[in-house]
Parts: C-alpha cells; structure tokens; sequence
C-alpha cells in the first residue's frame, strides 16, 4: 500500500467533472493555479478575529436537529399479504382519519411518534446521569416558511433537541443521541414473482417463505412486509376494459435504518437465489478493497459474474457509521461477500477470480483534512453522494463516524489520478456548507437580556425553521449548515430585537477550491476590492488545506453583510462540463486558438479542454472516453450563457458524436443474468454504438439498466439491445370445429404465421388445448340444443422481442381480424389489447351534423371485410362520401392513425433509418429522449432536431390490408410537453401520445401495455415498469419451475 503525502506532475493534472454545488461547480480541475498563493491579509478590530467556536470549557447552548425521516410512510392496509411480528401495527393507523374526517399526518403513525418519545426518555437520563450539569430538551414543529429561503417540504415535522452545559459535555452528548436514534430509518423494496412463492394449491403464500422472512425479521430487526402487486390508477388508462392492471410481481417492502434494512434486504434475494436451486457461499474480504476490486461503474464484478454465471452480493460501503443498533439486531460481517452461483465449482472460480484480483490490486492511500461539523453534515445529508463518488472513481472513502469530532477522511484507490479525483469530488461536497458566526459586542442596556429558558426556545425555533445547527455562548451565536440554511438562521437571528438594538460583529465562512482564488478575487484583487467598497464589508481570504481556503466575509451590519455575500457568491465560479470526442478539439479551437477565443469574447466564458494525456496517458482513455473534457466556467451572475456556449461547441460536432447522453431500461433484474452472461456480444455492441451499457449492482435489486452514449446513437443501441429481451403474449378464445381446422391447416402456417413473422416481427405457436367456462349469455343468445357450460379454447402463443413490441397491437388486430373471418367472436378473446376510447371520434360526430360533415353510417351487407363492403370496391357510394368514413369503428382492423400514419410514411419519417427489426424499435425509448432528465442535460429530440428531411431509405411491407408498418411507430415532430412526449407502446393513434400507460413515465422502453405479456428466458416477469405486465409461466436456464417447491432456505452463514 502506497500513502501520497502531496500529488506532483501527472496526478495534479487530472480531470474530473465538475459537481454542482450552491448553483456553481465546486471542484478542482487541473487549471494551472499556484497551490500556496499567499491569502488576501486585512485587519480587522474588535472580535471579528475572535475563535470562530466557543471555548472548550465555555457554557453553551447547542440547538440541532434530530433528522428522523418522520414523513416516511408505512404501506397501504389493503395490500398487506404479510407482516413480521409487531409490523403491521407500528406503520399502519388504526384509523386513517381523525376525529374531524381528515386524514392523519405521516409523523403520527406509531412508528414515529415511539421514536420521539424514545428521545425524550433518552434527554430525561442525559440529565439524570450528569446530576443536572446537562439540560436537554426536545421540541417537536413543523416548520414555517422564511421568505426567500424555502427548505423541504413545510409539513413535515422536525424533531429538535436542545443541550445546555460544558462545551466538550454538550458535544459529547450530541455524539450519544444522534449515534442512538434510528436517524437513518428507509424503506427498500425487492420485487418477487408471485410463483416463485406462491403455492398454486391454495393460493397462499407458501409456509417456508413466511417462515424464513420472520427469522430474517427477527434476526436484523427490521419490519418486513409482502404486498399485493402494485395497482396501476385505472383513471390512468383511457380504457376500462384492462382485464388486469397490475404488475403480477409481490412487493416486499423492509423498513428500518440503513443497516438493518440492507442486511434484509440481501437476506430476502439471497431467499430468491435459493428458491431458484442456486447454491450460496460466502467470501472475506476487507470491506476498504470492495470498490476497489469492482472497479469504476463495477466493470471488473460484471465480467466475473457473465464468465462465472454467479451473483455476487457486497455489503454496504459506510457500516456503522451512524452508530446506532436497534436491540437484539445482528449486523452483518463488514467483510462478507455473499456469492450464489448453479454450481458449487462456479462459486469456485468466482471466488479464484476475487481472490486474484485482490492480490494485484495495488492500493494508494491519502488522509485529507475536513472540518468536522461539516463531515457530520456530509454524513447526514450528503452519503449517498459519497457513494456515487467511490463508486464512479472505483475508490474507497473511510469516514469516521458520526458525532465523533475527528476531521480527516482517509481516500483509498488503485490509481493516483482516481485517488485525487476522488478526494476532490469529497472536497467540493464539503463547500456544500457554510460557517457563520454572530458577536454581540455593546448589547442595548434598555433590553432585557435573555434568561437560559429564552435561549433554547429562540434557539429552538431558529434551528427548526432554518434547518441550521447553532449554538449560543456568551452572547454569541455560531452556526453551522448547508448555504440556505446557514443565511436563513442569519436571517431569522437579525429579526430578534435583544440582537437587532445591539451592536455586533458578524462574519461568514465559504469554502472554495484553492484553483477558484484568483478567479474570484480578480486581477490584483480588483473584484474584491470593488465587493468591500460597495457593500462596506471586509473580505479575508484563509488557507485551510491543500485543495480548500476560506473566504470569510465580515461586518458590522446584518444588510451589509447579506449584499456583500450576494456579491461574492455572483462572483463565484458557476461552470458546465461535458465531453467531446479529442478528434474534435483542433477544430473548435482553430488556428491560434482564433475560434474559441471568438466564443469566449461573445458570452465571456473561460473554456478549457483535456486530452487522454492529460488525463492520465493514452492508455487510459479507453476506460475514461466518456470522461467529461470540456469545462466551461463563468462568474455565477453570467451562468445563462453557459448553455449558450455549450451549444455552440456542439454545433461544431458531427451529430453522431454530440451530445453524450443516457437512457434508462427496464428488464426484470433476474433477467440480467442472462444478458450479462452475453458479455462479449454486449461488448461488441458497445464498440459498433460507442456507447456504455451499465448493470446495477446484485444487491440493489434494480431493474434500471443505463445506457449512455451519443444521443444519435443511443436509441439505435437501445433498439439493438432489447433486441436480447425475449416476451410472450397470450391469446385464448372459444374455437369453434371450423377454427380449429384453420388454425392446424397450411392456410394458418401462410397467411398468419408467416405474414405476422414477417411484418411485425412475432412468432405465433398454437399451444396445447384447455377448456374454460366462459360468461353466461344472455337468454337471446343461447340457441337451442348450444351447451354453454364449457367450451374448448385453443391458445395462440405470441413470441417476440422487446424491440419489437411497439408493433404488437396491430400484430394482435390483423391475427383477430384473419381468424374472425373463420368464426371466431372477437369479443370473447383473452388477451386482445383494447384500442383507447378516444381513439374513435365517433362520439363527438352529433356536435358536426351539416351537410359538410356527415356521420359515418356503418356498412350494409355481409362481407369478409370488417371494414368495406367489398374488397377493391372504390367506386364512389355512399361509404365513399365521407372523408370520416375512412374512420376505424370498433373492433375493425382500419383506423384513422393508420391512414394518418400511411400519409405520414414517407421521406420525412424518422423510422427510414431502421431496418427490419429495429424498425420496430419502442416509442418509448425514443420518446424518453426527451423526458425532464433528459431535457434538464440538454438532451434534444433527435428526429426532428434540425428540421431538415431526414435520407430515404427503401422500406419493404409498408403496407398491409390497410395498417401502418412499424416504422410509423415514429413520431416525426417533437412533442410539446417533455413530461407527456410518449406514445403508448404499440398504438398508433395521435390521441395515443397523451395516454398516461406511456412507458416515459415508467422509465420502460418498448413494454406494451397489456396485461397478458411476459418474459419467455425465465419464469419471473420481465419488465417492473409495465403496468399491466401479465402473468408469465416460462422456465428456463436452469432457475427452477416457477411452481416447483422452494428449494433449502436459510441465511447463507
């Protein structure tokens, strides 16, 4: 292991992104900048050079808040299938109204209100252990709006405790309560197909998994609940003849803190593992190499999983750090890797491959210096960014625990450039906070003083409503907290008339990057100088390490001091990054430099590139080719024109490389198995669309799969990778002898199956015969001698892949309307997917009657046709008179998005640049380019981005019996609200793009809506996102009948 005690040459010209921080970006990048420049040196009299904390023998009062997540809300009554012991009561309401008939705040279930009063008892025994030397008090509101400073949701309660006595005391006390509070109290969900453990029997819930989940309840102390599929708002969908609007997966849902609700939650999908015949081991690692050996976005995990056919479950990187352990709660080993695989020899080598990797890791350890009130903030508000950080970095963050006073944070990487980006990214978290202080010099004689009582409930009332920490010593305030919290608590203080009548000194801290000095203060100081000036305040600049100062503003008035700190922040760096290929760079910079310069001059922005040597050596980019390389940065009052230049550099860029995005796809996290044990032809996939396909990690249970790239690239690798994702679709209906002989003659085989192959890209397969009772008829219905009490139904298997599931409505209506023709009722089909309501506009023709517009009369006269009287008869009549007789009626094949869409279908349509299966490729996924993500990267529409035609390309079976071809599937014109820019998979209406089933807002790409798909690879659902995903009976690649008994369940060790 190798310690860096100061970065040199290489590693100091590293690159990073940039992170957004109180509006601006507050990381170091590699801009040439003297590291130990000499600080802006101004005196200052009276206390403003005073110690900016009390004094460690000081009598204080500390006022802060206790972060119970108290607004977090237990499931619904009606959905519970199962609960631990004693769950079902602490996160449920007796009654969800009160007395009044309104409905029960989130903070009043039991859970919650037992968690308060566990802190008062807990402040009742600080004050008994310490004979009165400490009073604690606990002070539960919600808090009321600041003007200009809106922090969270105004109707959740916060829990305020206030400490009053020696200062090293009153901090140690703070320490023993946070570190004894569930403070971090979440809820995580597992998805669970439902015949995995359900027994088809008696439709219960099967005895040994309810067993299991009581001790795994039992065992990490958390609540664990099994809920009804979730329901999809039948409001929501614009037709109500669904037959089902559910995702056919359980939910299991576990709440407790961080830990306990891990180590359950890896307990619950190992339980999966095991009910699916898979074998479980466990391997010891030290936990500080983890990230280490995954790699940066887990590259080196994924290849051992595809190669191994294993799962691989690491703990979570930050254990005990809040200190707390519920009674009786068994935490998990922090070294144990939990491996599941098919076979005892594949656990084997996945073991062998850590093991080796473990070995030739070479790790590289640097100790950085944080304040330790704002490592505390970090670690309350901030962690999940610290996860993200090591996890894109493949580095390791060793933070000390909570409340523990200590101020350095220890980085851990197997590169040096990996290990300084990492302790930069930390750093600009930690500028994230500000430090503010409050001298009162001359109170005013003729204002009573406030007595030990006023001060915690003024202190109280300031912390609760501005969310800052803050403590009183003497007559001093300090304050500790995220930028708006810190300038809301001032705020709120200079309002108290004790304060506003005295005379006082104030002074506030910013922490910024040591290579941001000089931007800030100006050529010889010059925008400083000109701050101070105008807004009569003093300006210091402070070393504080090797890659932070200070910047600490002070004066004698509340108003100065708020217009000098709006200045300073105007002047302070707002910057954007993004990456552009390095073939780019000579071309936007020109000869000399004369065309960047150009941009720069315009919009008065300082633009940077970083080549792969810059970055680290040639050797390198391969894995750092999606590396932001272009920084654009500007004072914080000229931030509007960053997007201008952005968009400027971009234009100089070929389409196929601008712009790197990323999109989400949705597959059943069990499915990823099969996919990543694709790797090779993955990674083959990648290299032809330059773009990245990233996993999720096995234990967090995700279906999002992330796939980023150029964004004229992405939806084509998008199309191409869930070309890999096998679904089905079920048809069952009443044969009658004539149907049946159709079904099983040649006719069938050429006029169905291999026109449905051919066009909408689905296999049809005939399944075994089953009996169904189908409704009770009417008495008009029923003829003589008809026995209506059971009928044959034959069972039509559609197979496709999920690229191709646009097209699979109109699939569905050109196969109903061939076997309609042969006697069957269209109305008794199972699983046919109903068109929207509003996709007929017959209902709004009574408001048009005029000679002009006619209502369509529907045809006389028996045809084969559902839709004409005669086919090829288009000799004027009175079918042909009206331009709405071309409308579809119910149950027809024709409709008015195909004859729309058959207009459409030339030169101009975007789907020209597809062929054969990708010309199916989901709207969705083309439609979610333009979701509010997406939009908020700057992500454009990029079928109708420019406006220009896009290249015509031949295109066979346009056309059949009157229907679009799935290159319609396309809408040409951007949509005009990004959150509602989806059409419903597989529908074609224009009316269809509002439908609210659209797969942008389930993050899905392609999944129709229907409630009688699944996935043909394995016997659990494929898609989370789709709403009415149907109920899948597939088994396959070994995982086990789904209606198999559940193999040996237990922990793994």
């Amino acid at each position: 292991m190798h310690k860096i005690t100061n970065f040199t040459g290489q590693a100091r010209h590293g690159w990073e992104k940039m992170t957004p921080s109180m509006g601006f970006g507050m990381s170091r990048s590699h801009h040439e900048m003297p590291v130990q420049q000499q600080p802006i040196k101004r005196s200052m009299t009276g206390h403003a050079s005073a110690s900016p904390g009390p004094a460690p023998n000081a009598i204080v009062t500390l006022s802060f808040n206790v972060p119970f997540n108290s607004s977090l809300a237990g499931p619904d009554r009606d959905d519970v299938i199962y609960s631990s012991y004693g769950a079902f009561g602490r996160w449920t309401f007796a009654e969800d109204t009160d007395s009044e008939g309104n409905p029960k705040p989130t903070h009043e279930l039991p859970v919650h209100v037992q968690n308060v009063d566990n802190l008062r008892n807990l402040c009742r025994q600080i004050q008994d252990s310490t004979e009165g030397r400490i009073q604690a008090t606990v002070v539960c509101a919600e808090p009321r709006p600041i003007p200009g400073y809106q922090r969270g949701p105004l109707n959740a309660l916060v829990t305020n405790v206030c400490l009053h006595g020696e200062s090293e005391t009153v901090n140690m006390m703070r320490g023993k309560i946070l570190t004894s509070t569930p403070i971090s109290l979440r809820c995580v969900t597992v998805d669970i197909d439902e015949g995995l453990i359900v027994d088809p029997t008696s439709n219960g819930v099967r005895s040994a998994v309810l067993n299991h989940l009581d001790e795994v309840a039992k065992h990490c102390k958390a609540d664990i609940f099994l809920l009804h599929p979730k329901q999809v708002d039948e409001a929501a969908s614009m037709t109500g003849g669904i037959e089902n609007n559910l995702d056919h997966r359980l939910r299991c849902h576990i709440y407790g803190d961080m830990e306990s609700a891990e180590h359950a939650k890896t307990r619950v999908l190992v339980m999966i593992d095991q009910i699916l015949h898979r074998h479980v081991d466990v391997l010891q690692l030290e936990l500080s190499m983890h990230t280490l050996i995954c790699g940066r976005a887990r590259k080196h995990i994924k290849h051992i999983e595809s190669a191994t056919n294993t799962a691989i479950y690491f703990p979570p990187p930050f254990p005990h750090i809040y200190g707390y352990t519920p009674n009786g709660a068994n935490r998990r080993n922090v070294d144990d890797v939990i491996i599941t695989g098919q076979s005892p020899e594949m656990i084997f080598q996945a073991k062998k491959r850590l093991h080796d990797m473990v070995l030739n890791t070479k790790a590289y350890v640097k100790e950085v210096l944080v304040t330790s009130s704002k490592l505390d903030n970090i670690i309350l508000e901030r962690l999940d960014k610290v996860r993200k950080i090591i996890e894109h970095n493949g580095s390791y963050v060793l933070l000390p625990p909570l409340g523990v006073q200590q101020g350095y944070v220890r980085v851990q990487g197997t590169d040096v450039l990996h290990v300084e980006r990492t302790v930069r990214d930390v750093m600009a978290l930690a500028s994230q906070f500000y430090k503010a202080s409050w001298w009162i010099t001359q109170p005013d004689p003729s204002q009573r003083q406030p007595t030990p009582s006023d001060v915690r409930a003024m202190l109280s009332d300031i912390c609760i409503n501005s969310g800052a920490e803050i403590s009183f010593e003497g007559l001093n305030f300090h304050i500790h907290g995220s930028d708006e919290a810190v300038k809301a608590a001032l705020m709120v203080i200079s309002n108290i008339p004790f304060v506003k009548k005295s005379q006082y000194t104030m002074g506030v801290k910013i922490e910024l990057a040591n290579e941001h000095k000089e931007f800030v203060s100006g050529k010889k100081n010059g925008k400083i100088n000109k701050i101070m000036g105008h807004s009569n305040v003093q300006i210091v600049f402070d070393g504080f390490n090797e890659y932070n100062f200070y910047i600490d503003v002070r004066g004698q008035q509340y108003d100065a001091i708020k217009g000098g700190l709006e200045l300073v922040e105007a002047e302070m760096p707002a910057s954007i990054s993004f990456h552009v290929p390095d073939q780019y760079h000579k071309r936007i910079i020109g000869i000399g430099g004369q065309h960047i310069q150009r941009i720069m001059k315009k919009y008065s922005v300082f633009v940077k590139f970083s080549n792969a040597m810059d970055r680290g050596g040639v050797g390198k980019e391969e894995d750092d080719f999606k590396v932001d390389n272009v920084i654009c940065r500007t004072p914080a009052r000229n931030a509007q024109n960053l997007d201008l230049v952005k968009q400027e550099i971009m234009d100089m860029v070929e389409k196929v490389d601008a712009e790197f995005v990323s999109e989400h796809v949705v597959v059943d996290r069990l499915f990823h198995r099969e996919l990543i044990a694709q790797m090779p032809r993955i990674e083959e996939m990648e290299k032809k669309w330059n773009c990245k396909i990233i996993f999720p990690s096995t234990e967090q249970a995700s279906d999002v799969i992330t796939i980023s790239g150029p964004e004229w690239q992405v939806p084509q690798a998008v199309d191409e990778f869930l070309g890999l994702v096998p679904e089905s679709h079920e048809l069952s209906f009443p044969a009658s002898a004539d149907l049946k002989a159709y079904l099983r003659g040649p006719d069938f085989a050429s006029d169905v199956v291999e026109k449905m192959k051919a066009q909408y890209v689905v296999d049809v397969a005939l399944q075994a015969k089953t009996t169904i009772t189908p409704p009770e008829p009417r008495d008009s219905e029923v003829e003589e001698g008809e026995d209506t009490t059971a009928r044959d139904t034959e069972c039509l298997m559609l197979s496709y892949t999920r690229n191709n599931a646009g097209g699979l409505k109109d699939a569905i209506d050109f196969l109903i309307a061939k076997l309609v023709a042969h006697g069957l009722d269209a109305s008794t089909v199972r699983g046919a997917i109903p068109r929207p309501k509003s996709d007929s506009f017959e209902e709004s023709l009574p408001f048009f009657e005029s000679k002009l517009l006619h209502r369509a009369e529907p045809p006389i006269g028996g045809t084969d046709s559902p839709t004409r009287a005669a086919f090829g008869d288009d000799a004027g009549g009175e079918q042909q008179g009206s331009f709405f007789s071309k409308f579809r009626k119910p149950g027809s094949m024709s409709s008015f998005s195909s004859l729309i869409e058959r207009r459409k279908n030339g030169s101009n349509s975007p789907g020209s640049l597809f062929k054969h299966a990708s010309s199916n490729a989901s709207k969705a996924s083309l439609a979610s380019l333009a979701s509010l993500e997406s939009q908020a990267s700057g992500y454009r529409n990029p079928w109708n981005d420019s406006g220009i035609n896009l290249p015509e390309e031949d295109h066979h079976h346009h056309h059949h019996n009157g229907h679009a071809t799935s290159a319609s599937l396309f809408e040409s014109k951007p949509p005009a609200f990004p959150g509602l820019s989806a059409l419903s998979s597989g529908d074609t209406t224009p009316t269809s793009r509002y439908d609210p089933r659209a797969s942008v807002a389930s993050v899905d790409s392609g999944r129709p809506s229907t409630s009688h798909s699944f996935n043909n690879g394995i016997g659990v659902s494929v898609s989370a996102a789709a709403p009415f995903s149907g109920t899948g009976n597939g088994n396959g690649n070994g995982n086990g009948n789904a209606t198999s008994g559940p193999g040996p369940i237990g922990p793994p060790r």
